[in-house]
């Protein structure tokens, strides 16, 4: 019997001992245009107590039985929120974390378990009025530039009639809206994604392929890029699609750099969403890594998974898949022009990133970052863009056969004419202000005839 007592109190002093010894390795601080993030790296399960105190804005966060092992971040002068991280002990055996606030925050905070790159993990997010100015001043510059007419050039040598016909159609044109493409770089801050043999982080390749992207997309006339995040900080999957809604993207374009357990594999590839299986072995793979970024890069899941939800949201879908296949194949397209593809077409898989109702998505891996060489390729500047070169002439390519109505795109693509009963050839080319030459040369037409039902095509003037 004395000795079972001594037992259990040696268990007892063994468990107190290890609560004694629990360490907070350090604090990653990732700052986003609208948020600030802290992920404290804890070396296991750990219990801890958040609080806000005013005048002047603080966080404090108590973590029971703990100490400090590793170094905090310094904030950068750009967070929205943080202004500075302090540190003490508290209790003999208490440690105490302070964040001074440069604005008013409400703190959301959860606990991560241990994953394949990071050990256990307390997430603090910080979110306020600051962020939601932030987010609207922004939606409201992007409204008023999308809708604001350029100003209207008349001429006064011409008599007023005919300037106030001229300004009437410059000002039509200029409310054409333009094409919103927004543009996804996958991964980013605490999700680093996947890693090159030589330690090249997906995130940071790929960010700079989508700058690379929007750089471009901002020189074409009648396309508006948007990107879904705008530095080195992790977006949920959900959020990317709400961002692009929020946008009232018309396509929605994620960029990847995966990697798979044969570093042979190599090649371009362009995914669309799969309502059933997976094209193949490596589309299952990158799926269910892509869909795990969310648990690698912190989301508090445990509301978000609603069954109704996700099968209205697959039933909403059918409406956009075919719209999505097609603008991935012009995709696909060029980059087959530009080099080697996984495969020799469009492949389907489960990722949950592509699962917007109503924005056709495709998921685009520019190339496998476990291959060696294509690793090489993605730290050169050259081939990225190379590669977001190929990205836009496959969008560019798509919306100029499928423009959206109301676009300066859809303003300049070649119009069609069915022919009715006793129209001739000088009329509709009277009518559309094209030459009759040009008509007949457009379409194949010898002389002037022309037969009821015949569908013809009006180039652009």
């Amino acid at each position: 019997m004395n000795k079972i007592i001594v037992f259990l109190i040696l268990c007892l002093l063994s468990l107190s001992a290890y609560a004694q010894n629990l360490n907070v390795e350090g604090v990653r601080v990732w700052s986003a245009p609208d948020h600030s993030r802290l992920v404290f790296d804890v070396s296991g399960p750990v219990s801890y107590k958040l609080f806000t105190l005013d005048k002047p804005d603080r966080v404090v966060i108590d973590f029971k039985n703990a100490s400090l092992r590793g170094k905090l971040a310094i904030p950068g002068d750009d967070d929205l929120y943080l202004k500075k991280i302090r540190y003490a002990k508290r209790n003999q055996s208490d440690f105490r974390v302070v964040l001074d606030l440069k604005n008013q925050a409400k703190p959301n905070s959860f606990l991560l378990k241990p994953n394949d790159k990071y050990g256990h993990r307390v997430v603090v997010d910080l979110e306020g009025k600051a962020g939601n100015q932030y987010k609207a001043a922004k939606t409201a510059s992007t409204s008023s530039t999308a809708s604001k007419p350029k100003p209207a050039k008349q001429s006064s040598s011409k008599p007023e009639q005919k300037a106030q016909r001229v300004t009437k159609s410059v000002k039509d044109r200029n409310e054409l809206r333009d094409i919103v493409v927004a543009i996804d770089a996958g991964h980013g801050g605490e999700d680093p994604g996947a890693l090159g043999p030589r330690g090249t982080k997906e995130k940071v390749v790929v960010y700079k392929i989508a700058k690379e992207l929007e750089a471009i997309l901002k020189k074409e006339k009648g396309f508006k890029p948007v990107l879904t995040r705008k530095g080195d900080y992790y977006v949920g999957l959900r959020n990317r699609m709400k961002i692009a809604r929020k946008y009232k993207a018309d396509l929605f374009v994620s960029i990847h750099a995966d990697a798979f357990r044969d570093p042979r594999v190599k090649g371009s590839s362009v995914y669309v969403l799969s309502s059933r299986g997976a094209s193949n072995e490596a589309a299952r793979w990158l799926a269910d890594r892509e869909n795990a970024a969310d648990l690698v890069g912190g989301v508090k899941l445990e509301d978000k998974d609603d069954m109704l939800a996700s099968v209205l949201l697959d039933l909403s879908q059918t409406a956009t898949r075919q719209a999505s296949m097609e603008a991935a194949k012009t995709v696909f397209s060029e980059l087959k022009r530009q080099g080697k593809t996984h495969g020799k077409h469009v492949l389907k898989a489960g990722f949950m990133v592509l699962k917007s109702p109503d924005v056709p998505s495709m998921l685009v891996e520019t190339a496998f970052i476990s291959n060696p060489t294509e690793e090489k390729n993605l730290n050169s500047r050259a081939h990225r863009k190379k590669m977001a070169n190929a990205i836009m002439n496959g969008v560019k390519n798509y919306f100029e056969q499928s423009p959206p109505p109301g676009t300066w795109i859809a303003s300049r693509s070649p119009k069609k004419h069915i022919i009715t009963s006793g129209e001739t050839l000088s009329e509709i080319a009277q009518q559309y202000q094209v030459s009759m030459n040009i008509l007949r040369k457009t379409n194949g037409i010898k002389g002037d005839r022309l037969r009821v039902g015949q569908v013809i095509t009006i180039p652009r003037s």
